[in-house]
């Protein structure tokens, strides 16, 4: 420790001074992290209702497609997706939330009137309307969930990165710090007792001399 820190009441001053940053940033990194808890507990919720409302329709879908398949045939429903277009392209935004970015994920038209999407109308029927439109809702929900999953995985990589962080000053860095001001102050005091006493030696040689 000696060897470490200058034993100097500069030094003192400094130290105490880190100090006092390494506790504020403490607090912070605290109250950030117990607002990423929150908001990874409340994305958390939307994603288990998410999901669930994806099973269910993705359910019906099946069922809607079944229906047109036993409806139409195999060969003929593979005839009308094969014309089906592609699913609208979608836009990814980011909103911040405690210097973490939570994705955005939103597109157009995800649900399409019945001429938009590709296929005759002539040459189909209600049924493959029904599933198709089955499907785009389903897809609705796919987006939303994905964009609730993404954030969920950064808000956990933030929160770890959090809470070594408070961890580090918490255990290591603080008490560090504190254990290097006491030694100074410990130091300090000694040095005034040995000038106190080489002083009060002094005197009273030059007493014993004078006398």
């Amino acid at each position: 420790m000696a060897e470490e820190v200058k034993t100097t009441r500069l030094e003192l001053i400094e130290m105490r001074g880190r100090i006092r940053l390494a506790k504020n940033g403490h607090k912070l990194l605290k109250q950030k992290r117990d607002v990423l808890v929150l908001e990874f507990f409340k994305i958390m919720k939307q994603a288990k209702d998410l999901r669930s409302e994806l099973n269910e329709r993705m359910k019906k879908a099946f069922e809607a497609l079944a229906v047109a398949q036993a409806y139409h045939g195999i060969l003929e429903m593979e005839s009308i997706t094969g014309v089906v277009q592609k699913a609208p392209p979608v836009q990814v935004e980011t909103r911040n939330v405690m210097g973490v970015n939570i994705p955005s994920i939103r597109t157009e038209y995800a649900q399409k009137k019945a001429g938009q999407r590709g296929y005759s109308i002539q040459g189909s029927s209600a049924k493959i309307d029904e599933a198709a439109e089955a499907f785009e809702k389903s897809l609705e929900l796919v987006l939303k969930l994905a964009e609730t999953e993404n954030a969920l995985k950064r808000l956990i990589k933030e929160i770890e990165k959090t809470k070594r962080r408070v961890n580090a000053l918490d255990y290591i860095m603080i008490p560090d710090l504190e254990r290097k001001a006491k030694y100074i102050i410990l130091r300090l005091e000694e040095m005034e007792r040995e000038q106190f006493i080489s002083l009060k030696t002094i005197k009273a040689k030059l007493e014993k001399e004078n006398a």
